[in-house]
């Protein structure tokens, strides 16, 4: 991957406009950071712990709890050690490593929440049949699958990158090595990449959102003939939090990626709520609607002495 490039580090100039607001946003992305690590390990802990749990939907809420663990881990830690004081310099390999990462995780992440609605449409639309279909081997190859597709599409991407030259200035215009920023640092003609990396970065997660919303259709359909209110309940209530998950993690994508003029202070701020507040929500949306996974993580917060026994 590496070429005839002259530059061998970039600096990264932060968030635009946030001049001497350094200290506070340090505190703020430090407490986002801590707190998304926390829920995310707490939430492992309660579907691990607890054998109720041990069901493919909580499979793939694990699988998702990881990827929310190491998302924002691409660009935070990197990101404290500049608003800190120190160094913003990130070498070569660290900016093709970050880019990488960030894409594979998110491309992860797209693949994860289409398996997820698939897996919600066939518990609900064939529940007799779930146990059929969402096998142990049927789910270990999903998960599998969301890590093999989202590493290509990550590689892809991060090849049609940095296989351009960049000979100075070395300049990130940004707080991390995303695909916009270095295009504009590129020594040559960019746009036939430019739209090949659209096309790219489009088409996946529409492709992935048009599954999603054929599942959820069949899904409401299934729901509305359902004919007790309690068991209407119960289903809205497992897929609602799904639902909120997907677009909170969608949003950021098309406001990011497909907005034909970027603003670089609204890409920033819309790229941080994807890179740490999003990740810090999806425990708190998995668990407030659910009472397996509340009662479970009573049981977790009990045994680590954060609550006082019930009597």
């Amino acid at each position: 991957m590496r070429n005839a490039s002259v530059v061998t580090e970039f600096i990264l100039l932060g968030i635009p406009h946030t001049e001497d607001l350094e200290t506070m946003l340090f505190v703020l992305f430090l407490s986002f950071y801590i707190f998304t690590l926390m829920g995310n390990l707490v939430i492992l802990l309660a579907i691990v712990s607890s054998a109720r749990l041990h069901t493919p939907m909580y499979f793939f809420l694990c699988k998702l709890s990881v990827c929310d663990i190491f998302f924002p881990s691409v660009s935070s830690p990197k990101m404290l050690f500049y608003l800190s004081g120190n160094s913003r310099a990130i070498s070569y390999a660290g900016c093709v490593s970050q880019l990488f990462f960030y894409h594979f995780l998110g491309c992860t992440e797209c693949f994860l929440y289409t398996v997820m609605a698939y897996d919600r449409f066939v518990a609900i639309c064939y529940p007799l049949r779930y146990t059929i279909i969402m096998s142990h081997r049927a789910c270990a190859i999903l998960a599998m699958g969301t890590s093999f597709f989202g590493c290509i599409q990550a590689t892809f991407l991060t090849t049609l990158t940095f296989q351009l030259p960049y000979c100075g200035p070395n300049e990130v215009d940004y707080f991390f090595c995303d695909i916009p920023v270095m295009l504009k640092l590129a020594c040559a003609d960019t746009s036939a990449l430019e739209m090949v990396g659209f096309i790219s970065v489009g088409l996946m997660p529409l492709s992935c959102f048009l599954l999603i919303l054929t599942s959820y259709s069949r899904i409401i359909c299934s729901i509305l003939q359902i004919r007790s209110a309690a068991g209407r309940k119960h289903a809205f209530s497992t897929c609602s939090a799904h639902l909120t998950a997907i677009l909170l993690f969608y949003m950021p994508v098309v406001l990011i990626y497909l907005r034909p003029t970027p603003s670089p202070w609204m890409d920033a701020t819309v790229q941080i709520l994807n890179n740490l507040v999003t990740p810090m929500l999806n425990p708190l949306i998995y668990s407030l609607r659910n009472k397996e996974v509340k009662s479970s993580l009573r049981k977790v917060l009990y045994q680590l002495d954060f609550l006082p026994e019930q009597r």
